[in-house]
């Protein structure tokens, strides 16, 4: 999600342009057009407000009240509200105003030291738990979440009032400045277990839990999401510890494997089949008839072991619905679910207009700020400009099309997000129609049904089901259209 950065004067510039290249995703909004900025607006309460409703994190390089006035009208939960920072114009403070438990106060803590550190930015935190504790017992950290956040209120107070911990606590909480006792009456635990606390127990989930799913092609949604449900349900097993869902690239188009996912809060990832065949020592029930549909001996075993790493342990063997599978695998520690396995990948193809900064237009312009690859002949991804920076570029020269279209649907099948640039009009400069030209069809099988399998590497059958996989690992879209054609 971007960080909005929000400067009312020329003189914030250099502060804002500080904060910005620290924090990943970041705009830069200017209020005249004299100030270096992404977004620029006229209005400053309704511009607030419009950030704050899109549950966008501000950082404003302003005075706080100004960020007080214009949000104040929109406060109601705590519990949903962005994280909001106010920032001093010359970066001697950073104030969280709102969300601190949901990431302000952190946020403030690393603005204060990209602007300078102790003695010349001050991260002013006022949370009664941080400054006393340390700790922001409702806020846990990236792969944990807190299943009774109602409860973390009254815990804290009780804390404040004396009390404290006994027990065990999470490995996050281990050098927290939280009061310990062994006679205290209060209790933080760790599961993956469906379990409940309350106002004297707090219950932490760790992210430890990879889901393995494989279906049929057109299985109906619901039906994986019913079966993914109830396999978690029926182990007493807690959807927040469910890292992600994962599953065999040829399922990277499945609109039932990214609903599933979806519904659990999660992201969908993939593995190829020499992955997945790896896993098979491990698999519960191995299949020889899935080895000749697709070339290992399990999907969704395999994908959830592959997924949950080698110490991992299968702590629910596959079940079974009438077109699905879904299988579950339990770490050691928590998962992160972003380094296994792969996204399904984009490809975007981008006309850059006549050439001049004003000519794109606002599609293309979000098409290459989403790409994290661009694929083009090196004169067109000049004209990108600052646009280009921090992406990888992979340049071609003039009259290498095919090349450059085959190496864009390449890095899109392997799970990256692709602007294939071109100059003018997509359509008209035929790469949009060159992309379509080198995907391949489905192949057919012998009952005329689009078949996805895989079988062995040396046959030539098998080659063209992986190239047809490679096709299904990315979505790709050529709507961009430059004003002048």
């Amino acid at each position: 999600m971007k960080t909005a950065i929000v400067i009312l004067a020329p003189g914030s510039r250099e502060t804002a342009q500080r904060i910005a290249a620290m924090v990943e995703n970041s705009e830069i909004h200017g209020l005249a057009r004299r100030v270096e900025a992404d977004v620029f607006f006229d209005d400053t309460v309704p511009h607030l407000q419009s950030l704050f409703a899109a549950n966008l994190p501000i950082v404003g390089v302003c005075a706080a009240g100004i960020l007080i006035r214009a949000l104040g009208p929109l406060l109601a939960d705590k519990r949903a509200e962005p994280p909001v920072v106010a920032v001093a114009e010359d970066g001697s403070a950073a104030v969280p105003l709102l969300g601190g438990h949901h990431g302000a106060n952190d946020l403030a803590r690393r603005i204060a030291d990209a602007l300078g550190g102790p003695g010349k930015c001050l991260a002013a935190v006022t949370t009664a738990g941080d400054t006393r504790f340390g700790v922001a017992l409702d806020d846990p950290p990236e792969g944990w979440t807190l299943s009774n956040p109602n409860d973390a209120k009254p815990f804290m107070a009780a804390l404040l009032a004396g009390g404290a911990v006994a027990g065990d606590v999470p490995e996050f909480l281990a050098d927290s400045g939280l009061p310990r006792d062994p006679a205290g009456t209060l209790r933080i635990s760790e599961t993956v277990r469906a379990e409940t606390g309350d106002a004297t127990r707090l219950v932490y989930r760790p992210k430890r839990l990879a889901v393995g799913v494989g279906c049929e092609r057109g299985t109906d949604p619901a039906e994986l999401i019913a079966l993914v449900r109830q396999t978690l349900a029926d182990m007493d097993l807690a959807e927040q510890a469910v890292a992600g869902v994962f599953s065999l690239d040829l399922k990277a188009d499945e609109p039932a494997v990214h609903a599933s996912a979806h519904t659990l809060g999660v992201d969908a990832r993939f593995f190829d089949t020499a992955t997945l065949e790896a896993e098979t020592p491990r698999l519960a029930t191995p299949s020889e008839a899935v080895f000749r549909e697709v070339g290992c001996h399990g999907v969704a075993e395999g994908a959830a072991l592959a997924a949950a790493g080698p110490d991992a342990t299968l702590c629910v063997p596959k079940k079974k619905s009438l077109r699905a599978t879904c299988a579950v695998a339990e770490a050691p520690g928590v998962i992160n679910a972003a380094a296994a396995g792969a996204p399904q990948g984009r490809l975007l193809v981008v006309g850059t207009g006549p050439g001049g900064d004003g000519w794109m237009t606002a599609e293309s312009e979000a098409a290459v700020a989403t790409a994290t690859d661009l694929v083009g002949y090196s004169l067109y991804l000049d004209l990108l400009g600052e646009r280009a920076a921090g992406k990888m570029r992979l340049d071609f020269p003039l009259g290498e099309e095919t090349d450059r279209v085959r190496a864009a649907l390449d890095l899109a099948a392997a799970g990256k997000t692709v602007a294939l640039v071109s100059s003018g009009d997509p359509g008209i400069y035929a790469m949009a129609t060159l992309v379509f030209e080198q995907v391949e069809t489905p192949v057919t099988g012998p009952t005329g049904a689009a078949s996805r399998s895989r079988c062995a590497p040396a046959s030539r059958r098998c080659r063209r089901r992986q190239r047809a996989s490679a096709r299904r690992s990315a979505t790709i879209s050529a709507p961009y259209r430059s004003p002048i054609c």
